[in-house]
């Protein structure tokens, strides 16, 4: 079973990826509203923030601008094998099992 990802969520992780390979940087919020004709930056937000628990995307936990990335979810079964082994793993194991998680961007999936 794979992340469900709506077409709009779809749309804003293609354009941040396109605008990322483009410009050596990630759009801001206003860029992606403004690249996608969406008319609220909120909107935008909320969307980004629903990509980011969902695993799709990373963003910097101090809030620094132009900091989104876009994370591979193609593999449904490695979320699903940090899932299962977290569960049933030692305190000192499931503290390596998160910053294996951090570092592939996994963290939000996790949390779930």
């Amino acid at each position: 079973m794979g992340i469900k990802i709506t077409k709009k969520q779809q749309r804003i992780l293609d354009f941040i990826s396109d605008f990322t390979d483009k410009n050596g940087i990630s759009p801001t919020y206003r860029e992606i509203a403004a690249g996608l004709e969406l008319k609220s930056v909120a909107s935008v937000a909320e969307h980004i923030d629903n990509l980011v628990a969902l695993g799709a995307l990373k963003k910097a936990d101090d809030g620094s601008a132009r900091t989104l990335e876009v994370v591979d979810i193609s593999y449904p079964e490695t979320t699903s094998l940090f899932k299962s082994r977290l569960y049933i793993a030692t305190e000192e194991e499931k503290e390596v099992l998160k910053k294996a998680a951090k570092i592939l961007g996994l963290e939000g999936v996790l949390n779930e």
